[in-house]
């Protein structure tokens, strides 16, 4: 894989985004963005905030913040003083406080034999002074029925959202056209970078974006949106996600 640095750099300057607007958006400090960038470990607070850190940058991203974290524990932690002890080591102190003599473990084996064959023994001498006076007719087993096998376990299944919010944030200039079903929630607006429209609710979005000049901050995650020389058109549900829409069915405001 390549270096977690080089993954995070080369994503941001793909996306055309400055560090000040990472800044801004995941509020961590850019000297710390330019660290995990650099793989400048030293300079972040400690191994905590380092993966913290990591997670929320590459979520910004649209990165797999997941595989990122599980690379720089790999290449990066080690085991601390207490896990590299052995596990066998006795605590500091604990020889002192026996007391009285220890029985070795092959000693106390052979008494309990011994004490087991003297049991048997006896039981056998029991046996032959007092013989049983009749035999016990032989008996069938009563039948037993199977107990009823249990229902498979059926896992949980997640419910998803029933509406979604949606926020539409500018990265360079872009003009919006946003409906919720017949009601137009942005009429055709021209964001700037940096400007953010309202959160919106609904079941079902429709959007037409003039260019990629945009984040789409969906359920408090944000989207990028992918490059194309035509209109942008998405259909936006809690089940399907982001869906593109022809010409034909895209929004149109004034």
């Amino acid at each position: 894989m390549p270096d977690i640095g080089a993954t995070l750099r080369e994503a941001r300057m793909r996306a055309r985004i400055d560090v000040s607007e990472v800044e801004a958006q995941t509020k961590i400090r850019a000297k710390y963005l330019r660290a995990l960038e650099n793989e400048e470990w030293d300079l972040l607070p400690g191994p905590t905030y380092v993966k913290s850190f990591l997670r929320t940058y590459a979520e910004a991203l649209d990165l797999d913040a997941k595989l990122l974290v599980d690379e720089y524990k790999l290449r990066h932690e080690r085991l601390s003083e207490v896990e590299l002890q052995p596990i066998n080591a006795a605590a500091p102190g604990r020889e002192r406080r026996r007391t009285g003599p220890v029985i070795p473990p092959g000693v106390f084996v052979t008494l309990v034999l011994i004490a087991l064959v003297a049991a048997l023994y006896s039981l056998g001498s029991c046996g032959k002074d007092n013989p049983p006076a009749t035999t016990p007719a032989a008996t069938t087993p009563a039948a037993t029925t199977p107990a009823a096998a249990a229902p498979p376990v059926t896992p949980p299944v997640a419910e998803r959202p029933l509406t979604i919010r949606l926020q539409i944030i500018g990265t360079g200039p872009v003009n919006v056209c946003l409906k919720a079903g017949n009601r137009a929630l942005v009429n055709g607006a021209t964001l700037g970078a940096g400007d953010r429209t309202a959160t919106f609710r609904s079941k079902r979005f429709r959007l037409t974006l003039g260019n990629n000049n945009a984040i789409l901050r969906i359920n408090g995650k944000n989207r990028r949106v992918a490059a194309s020389s035509d209109p942008i058109g998405l259909q936006i549900t809690p089940a399907g996600g982001r869906k593109p829409l022809s010409a034909a069915k895209r929004p149109v405001c004034r």
